[in-house]
């Protein structure tokens, strides 16, 4: 099986769909004759022309609302956004409009769009540029939000998104657009809403989503050194969220830690913590143990940056407490 970049698995999932269906077009900041601010979008206005690749003016909020009509008439939207963080602008439409757009309208009107672009910190761009809204958006009745791990997952989700009837928000990192995975040639799809194990163990479930996976999965070789066998588990959706697939892990391992890149308070380490204590609290042998950003605005000084996320350290001796090694 090939190698490819996760911005490459971006681009597939992009062009095969817009091959596939002329409904789909993607619009953005600097998505045409940039190709892309993260080069996701690279050789596309060259194949589909300036009426499907459409570069947008600084304006999130009207390139959104554009967006969310266009998807309530019958066309399928790719709305990028340079980052989530500027994507605040746009939360009127996200929120307002498409989650809510079939409810208000007695199910007359679908908004089949995807929202997508780069969340979460992305190395020393300080507090306003570093934030992960997955909590924020996962809040909201009506919409679907998806965070890939790998550029399998990313181009199986993408594909699945972009066919979705529903609003998608879809979670990348600049972090990761780099990243290497492998990816098969031939047309396949990811299922929304279903998590993947990606190691299977037996001692303890780690949980975790998006970019720090890769933190999870170093933590569970270093236990795996040390005579702990982790199961980790990769949610992939955030909303719908799989609680099945974590309950069964715990039935098996019957301890847990939720690892996230966000803040504590609301969070989703907050509502798996719930369900799992309501559904499965005879299982567990160790209270859940979560690992978030420190709660505080992110820092710019890289010092403060690796002391507020959590790392392979921190997953590692939470793992071990909840065996009550330590």
């Amino acid at each position: 099986m090939r190698e490819i970049q996760f911005r490459e698995a971006i681009k597939e999932a992009m062009t095969e769909e817009m091959r596939k269906d002329e409904n789909v077009f993607l619009m953005g900041e600097e998505v045409a004759e940039y190709n892309g601010a993260y080069k996701a979008s690279q050789g596309m206005l060259d194949e589909f022309g300036s009426k499907r690749v459409i570069d947008t003016p600084i304006s999130e909020l009207g390139f959104a609302g554009i967006g969310v009509g266009a998807a309530m008439n019958g066309l399928r939207p790719i709305v990028e956004f340079m980052t989530w963080n500027f994507a605040i602008l746009a939360a009127d439409q996200v929120i307002n409009s498409a989650a809510k757009m079939l409810q208000m309208s007695g199910g007359q009107y679908n908004v089949p769009i995807v929202f997508r672009g780069p969340n979460g910190q992305a190395g020393q761009l300080a507090a306003t540029h570093s934030q992960a809204f997955e909590s924020i958006y996962a809040h909201i009745p009506g919409l679907k939000v998806i965070t890939p791990s790998n550029p399998y997952d990313a181009k199986g989700l993408l594909k699945s998104a972009i066919r979705d009837d529903d609003p998608i928000v879809f979670m990348e990192s600049e972090k990761m657009y780099g990243d290497k995975g492998e990816v098969p040639d031939s047309e396949y799809l990811v299922p929304i809403g279903k998590a993947d194990v990606k190691k299977e163990g037996s001692d303890v479930t780690i949980v975790s989503f998006g970019k720090i996976m890769k933190v999870a999965l170093q933590a569970a070789e270093e236990l795996e050194k040390e005579g702990v066998s982790a199961e980790v588990i990769d949610l992939r959706t955030i909303r719908p969220l799989d609680y099945e697939t974590i309950i069964q892990s715990i039935k098996k391992t019957n301890r847990l830690v939720i690892l996230e890149e966000s803040w504590p308070m609301a969070s989703i380490s907050t509502e798996i913590s719930y369900v799992v204590q309501s559904q499965a609290f005879d299982y567990l042998d160790a209270p859940i143990r979560r690992l978030t950003q420190a709660d505080t605005p992110f820092a710019f000084a890289k010092e403060l940056i690796d002391e507020a996320l959590p790392g392979v350290e921190d997953v590692v001796k939470a793992a071990k407490k909840s065996k009550y090694l330590i």
